[in-house]
């Protein structure tokens, strides 16, 4: 169990931008690119690699190894950003990359101030609890579209587990019943734990505030709801507006604290929310640090 006391949870929130709308005015993060696989396929996802143009979760510039990961965070830092957070959020699912305990790992030993966070779809977050703590991490970030496995069905199109792929009803059970497992095992350990929600119109706008109601009563202290982006198989769907977005989070905010300035950041951001520095600038950057490193 991670000793985290109310006063130290307290100030690791007020210096995330993600849970804080104050810090995210404040203080920038980095998403480190280093994990490329996912175990899951959601029916509105595509990742891309080595993309400059578009900005959504998912795509990246450059797939980074642990190594260069390092570089980039002591280059930003070195340049004193205000940088407080230190995030991967993909472009696949961090849990399914052994590149992401090692890459929390090194920094945490070399930067033990600053704030590590994954974001995960939560299907291996159960096993993965020790190894996050060991890690350095503190604050996890859950992706959970579905309080059921009937509308999970309707939003995943595989899972792989264990070194067994499922689809249709078995996949929705599995993924359902990790997620809410991993969110209370995470709760349990001292986590800070946010639920992202992607609203789905048609699909899963009306188990949002059941998702709402499981998050907050299993100790989650945060839920972001996203608009749906219109890709994939959920091409065909419009995104939801700002003021249907908005609602759903009024709805939802006797349930859990919501969150509001969420950006539906690219995998490799970095800086402060909606001030992104240029990505292919610290890529290259990591890069001449990796070749250094390698040089040594």
């Amino acid at each position: 169990m991670r000793d985290l006391t109310p006063r130290k949870r307290n100030n690791i929130m007020e210096l995330h931008p993600c849970f804080s709308e104050e810090a995210h005015h404040k203080f920038g993060r980095i998403h480190l690119p280093v994990a490329p696989h996912c175990n899951v396929q959601c029916r509105y996802c595509i990742r891309k690699y080595d993309c400059a143009n578009e900005s959504r979760p998912g795509i990246t510039s450059n797939v980074l190894s642990p190594l260069a990961a390092l570089e980039r965070v002591r280059a930003v830092v070195e340049r004193n950003e205000n940088i407080s957070v230190i995030g991967i959020a993909g472009p696949g699912d961090p849990l399914a990359n052994e590149a992401t305990f090692e890459t929390m790992s090194v920094i945490h030993r070399e930067f033990p101030e600053l704030v590590l966070c994954i974001s995960t779809n939560g299907l291996a977050l159960p096993e993965s609890i020790e190894g996050l703590m060991r890690s350095g991490v503190r604050s996890i970030t859950i992706t959970i579209n579905a309080a059921t496995p009937a509308i999970a069905e309707r939003i995943y199109s595989w899972i792989s587990y264990q070194g067994k792929r499922y689809t249709g009803k078995e996949a929705a059970q599995r993924i359902v019943s990790n997620q809410w497992r991993g969110l209370i095992n995470a709760v349990d350990a001292g986590f800070i734990v946010k639920v992202n929600t992607v609203l789905i119109p048609g699909i899963n706008d009306a188990e949002i505030p059941l998702i709402a109601w499981g998050a907050g009563e299993r100790g989650a202290d945060i839920m972001n709801i996203m608009p749906l982006i219109p890709q994939a198989e959920f091409a065909d769907l419009s995104r939801p507006s700002r003021e249907t977005v908005e609602r759903k989070r009024k709805e939802c905010s006797g349930r859990i604290p919501q969150m509001s300035h969420c950006r539906q950041c690219r995998a490799d951001a970095c800086g402060i929310l909606g001030e992104d520095k240029d990505m292919e600038l610290e890529v290259l950057n990591a890069r001449i640090g990796e070749e250094y490193c390698d040089a040594v």
